[in-house]
């Protein structure tokens, strides 16, 4: 009987995607220093980082406050998920061209099997060079690759040579690949495992694989195994196509405290609309909205709404929203709201929405306003109700 053929997997991952889309969009940062994310006079966090602005220490998850003081020229801009949904979704257009096991693991990365796909387009590392190409020059970014015979081993390689790099790992290679990189590269190994294998003489995936497995066991448990068995380069998890998201969601940490019910009500119609976008840039709907608040004990409630009928209006996800949030008790100042929606379904043709009925009219003007904002920018449509723009430091 013959063995089954060798998988082909790759990882495409794009480079500091949010803010590589913001400099393809303004001309005038390329090559500036560029973080997306919270205002840096609040409280927030940095959602990506430029490679202009990694030089000087930024990094996502950092605290904005922070980034300011390492970078304070740098040009600090707002997410805009609903725009990087629908860039996400163009490139993702491009990856299904080539084989439908796409399995994507955000906005901005994705594992392909194109086993099935070599006797069409050629080898592996051909579609993934194909790829590169045109996400280059049909979307404006660059992205990096990894090919490899499993999952595991094509992130990693997707991973070591970035911006714009291509690494491949062809079948009998894996354990020297694997030897000399630092255990922080294996999935599952955290801080607190790094320094118990530091304390096994362990430094190395190498030598992390020539430990005996009993020896694992008795220290992380089952997932001892596990760690062995990645450390060899073996993978059996299969790609996954994409499924829908179970919900989407904003959210808002103030700089201060606030009671103030317009401040508070302007941020909740801005996050309705945000994710009201999002969804129909993924051509989802959802019956319940849920607000979150978060008083400034950091006790934190939430409340649900469902109807019947699915929604992608931010005018309706806000009505339920703020419906929810004047039925609150609030004893003390607030420090985050947020809301979401979930019970998601997938619109047929979102294009053929009914043309009467007020919400299928609300619906349809929302992406009229995308598509306004996506060729003009965010600015280019706002609502009477919420104050000007401030800008950014």
């Amino acid at each position: 009987m013959n063995a089954a053929p060798r998988a082909s997997i790759l990882h495409a991952d794009l480079d500091a995607f949010y803010a590589s889309v913001e400099q393809r969009d303004r001309p005038g940062l390329s090559g500036k220093p560029v973080v997306v994310g919270a205002d840096p006079r609040g409280r927030g966090v940095v959602s990506a980082a430029s490679y202009e602005a990694r030089r000087y220490g930024i990094h996502s998850a950092m605290p904005i406050g922070r980034a300011y003081r390492l970078c304070h020229h740098a040009a600090f801009l707002p997410v805009d998920m609903a725009k990087y949904a629908r860039v996400s979704a163009e490139i993702m257009g491009i990856l299904g061209g080539f084989t439908p096991l796409v399995e994507p693991l955000s906005l901005d990365e994705a594992f392909l099997d194109v086993t099935a796909s070599e006797s069409l387009f050629g080898p592996a590392v051909e579609i993934a060079r194909t790829i590169k190409a045109r996400i280059r020059t049909e979307v404006g970014l660059t992205a990096s690759a990894g090919v490899a015979p499993n999952k595991f081993l094509a992130k990693v390689a997707s991973e070591l040579r970035k911006p714009d790099g291509l690494v491949v790992v062809r079948p009998g290679e894996e354990a020297a690949f694997l030897r000399d990189l630092p255990i922080a590269r294996l999935w599952g190994v955290g801080p607190a495992a790094e320094g118990e294998l530091a304390r096994l003489g362990v430094r190395t995936i190498g030598q992390l694989a020539r430990l005996p497995q009993q020896t694992l066991v008795e220290h992380f448990g089952a997932s001892g195994a596990h760690l062995r068995a990645l450390a060899r380069g073996e993978d059996d998890r299969p790609v996954v196509p994409w499924e829908a998201p179970k919900s989407v969601g904003a959210e808002e940490t103030f700089g201060r405290d606030t009671g103030d019910l317009a401040r508070l009500r302007a941020t909740l119609l801005k996050q309705a609309d945000r994710v009201a976008a999002e969804l129909r840039g993924l051509g989802l709907r959802g019956r319940t909205v849920t607000l979150k608040v978060r008083f400034a004990d950091f006790r934190t409630l939430t409340r649900r709404d469902t109807a019947a009928a699915p929604t992608a209006d931010g005018g309706e996800i806000f009505r339920r929203a703020w419906d929810a949030f004047t039925r609150l008790e609030r004893p003390q100042a607030i420090r985050l709201v947020g809301l979401s929606v979930s019970g998601l379904d997938r619109d047929a043709d979102p294009r053929q929405l009914p043309l009467f009925g007020r919400a299928e009219r609300a619906e349809r003007l929302g992406r009229v306003a995308d598509e306004l904002r996506s060729r003009f920018g965010p600015d280019a449509l706002r609502r009477a109700s919420l104050p000007g723009r401030e800008p950014r430091r």
